[in-house]
């Protein structure tokens, strides 16, 4: 089991251009992009949502990726959750596989107890604009991710635009994204803390 330990920003569409230059004078590098494609699934009566997590398939460039995370907890825009990720032969989830590397004995039983009836329900597709921040022993993944959420509900397609900063320590000091923010936050105006994930935006389109 892993913790994942993010900090997420809102970042106004008029400021990703600020926000780029940022990273790029903080790292030399341009950074890289990778196109993301995720599904999201959970029951019709939504079992997993009710037991706090989230079960997410994801395409990426270098294949398939399944991921299950709990909520966990959020504030001021620091995200802590627990997560397992396994990649997989293809486009579809391996229940079983991953239930059995999740070592929560109440978030596995949630799975399991959901797999029969799991349906997608929502997708995040978005491009993701990486740089790899070193600073000591502390190392921190930063991400500007551009897209968007769609979830078709009775016919019909909702959509709502994504336009965020994700700041993952990889290893380190937790205090380190702290600074980071800061630092960053001194550069680009406007950002605002997000203690919401993409997955719960997902599931409030369904609901509006």
């Amino acid at each position: 089991m892993s913790i994942e330990r993010e900090i997420k920003l809102a970042l106004p569409p008029d400021q990703i251009a600020a926000a780029t230059a940022f990273f790029v004078a903080r790292t030399g590098k341009t950074g890289i992009h990778v196109q993301l494609t995720n599904d999201y699934f959970d029951t019709p009566a939504l079992a997993l949502a009710k037991s706090k997590s989230a079960l997410r398939l994801r395409k990426s460039p270098h294949g398939w990726l399944q991921t299950y995370k709990t909520v966990g907890i959020a504030e001021g825009g620091l995200h802590r959750r627990h997560e397992w990720e396994m990649p997989v032969a293809g486009e579809g989830l391996d229940i079983d596989a991953l239930a059995a590397a999740c070592d929560d004995a109440a978030s596995a039983n949630a799975l399991r107890a959901a797999a029969p009836a799991l349906i997608e329900l929502f997708s995040t597709n978005f491009t993701r604009t990486l740089w790899h921040i070193v600073h000591g022993d502390t190392e921190i993944e930063a991400a500007i991710d551009q897209g968007e959420i769609t979830a078709v509900v009775g016919g019909e397609t909702r959509r709502a635009p994504i336009s965020e900063i994700e700041l993952e320590l990889k290893h380190g000091d937790e205090a380190a994204l702290r600074a980071l923010q800061a630092e960053l936050a001194a550069k680009v105006p406007g950002l605002a803390p997000d203690d919401t994930s993409k997955a719960q935006r997902g599931y409030q389109l369904r609901e509006r």
